[in-house]
């Protein structure tokens, strides 16, 4: 732990260090009650603000994965608790037009509501956003289906607002293998020019759910490096086919790109004593650190903003995956860590990596500068 700096942030609040800043929500101003302020209840009220708290609230806040289907008014006042600064989406795939009907909705949704959303296309959008006290909202897909065999629709899709394209989903399609099909054929040609030309337009190449090979192809052949935005470490669940090696992180890292560590309980395994804790996930962000370095490691849910708990049940959430994906998946229920149900699950995350001696400046790039940087680079 820095503790100068740790010492300093408990006299010296951050509203100091980085002025009107406040994640989704209004701007801080001198003389504002901060019990208003999201994510720190009774603020005003404290005679010495916890230095996390703090830092937590004028950090840049990027959730690399966020289910956005159903989005309604509950979900902005979920999003106004979270603290975020922005969110990826993960919008329909399986063709063209259910992708375009996706990304007119979302940028109507911006349009409509200046006042708490824009919509990210560069980095500086989430500067902007932040600043702003609104949610940078970027606009993407979990697969590459909708593109069929052509390039022309990456075009398309890009003025339409997409910034970031995952290759593959689980199956394989035209592109290459996903992460539980039988074979490990890795990019096809196809794949291979689908990804020069995401590179040239400016679309982030995600290969989270890519299989081992496609993966590598994937770090090998895309420049500006690719990234992972959602998955976890192989070294600490061994066998899970959404997990990726140690030798991938590095590789994914050393070409400049970052690594989300999923919030889905079931996909980053149980400690030994068997239950699936905030410290389970913060062990996985650990691993990454240590392979791929500080600036290669960011957080992202893969769920609902809300969390999966309020309208989650074994019937219509476990029963239906237990066809869908295969049994390598090990889905288990409740899939949820209790930490990361709540609105404040980043926060929880800050605090869990400052337990473990971690400097404030490492805690901010994880929760968001890793991101806010890599985007700076790609987009």
């Amino acid at each position: 732990m820095d503790l100068k700096r740790r010492d300093f942030l408990r006299v010296m609040p951050l509203g100091v260090l980085v002025p009107g800043t406040l994640a989704f929500g209004p701007p801080v101003r001198a003389g504002r009650d901060l019990s208003t302020a999201p994510m720190l209840p009774d603020a005003g009220h404290a005679q010495d603000p916890d230095p996390i708290d703090e830092l937590y609230r004028n950090a840049i806040v990027i959730d690399a994965l966020i289910i956005t289907r159903g989005w309604d008014e509950a979900s902005f006042e979920t999003a106004r608790k979270t603290g975020y600064t922005g969110l990826l989406t993960s919008l329909s795939s399986g063709d063209m037009p259910a992708a375009l009907r996706d990304l007119a909705e979302w940028n109507q949704r911006v349009e409509q509501e200046p006042a708490r959303l824009v919509r990210a296309l560069t980095a500086a959008d989430f500067e902007q956003a932040k600043q702003a006290g609104k949610l940078a909202v970027m606009l993407g897909f979990q697969n590459a289906t909708m593109i069929g065999n052509s390039l022309a629709p990456l075009e398309i899709l890009y003025e339409q607002g997409t910034r970031w394209i995952q290759l593959t989903y689980n199956e394989r399609n035209l592109l290459g293998d996903g992460c539980t099909e039988r074979t490990n054929a890795g990019l096809s040609d196809f794949g291979v020019a689908v990804v020069e030309r995401m590179n040239e337009l400016g679309i982030i190449v995600d290969l989270s759910h890519c299989g081992r090979q496609t993966t590598d192809d994937g770090i090998a052949f895309s420049d500006p490096g690719a990234c992972f935005t959602h998955t976890m470490c192989e070294a600490l669940y061994p066998g899970h086919p959404r997990a990726k090696t140690d030798a991938q992180i590095k590789a994914m890292a050393d070409k400049g790109g970052v690594m989300g560590i999923i919030g889905l309980g079931y996909m980053i395994g149980p400690d030994p004593g068997g239950e699936t804790t905030i410290e389970t996930y913060v062990d996985h962000i650990d691993h990454a650190v240590k392979v791929g370095g500080i600036d290669h490691v960011g957080l992202a849910s893969d769920f609902a903003i809300e969390g999966i708990s309020p309208g989650a049940t074994r019937e219509n959430w476990y029963v239906p995956r237990l066809t869908r994906f295969p049994p390598s998946y090990q889905v288990r229920w409740p899939p949820w860590i209790p930490a990361l149900e709540t609105p404040d699950r980043y926060r929880n995350v800050a605090h869990a990596l400052d337990r473990r001696g971690y400097r404030t400046d490492h805690i901010e790039k994880i929760l968001g500068l890793n991101w806010l940087q890599y985007y700076r680079e790609v987009l």
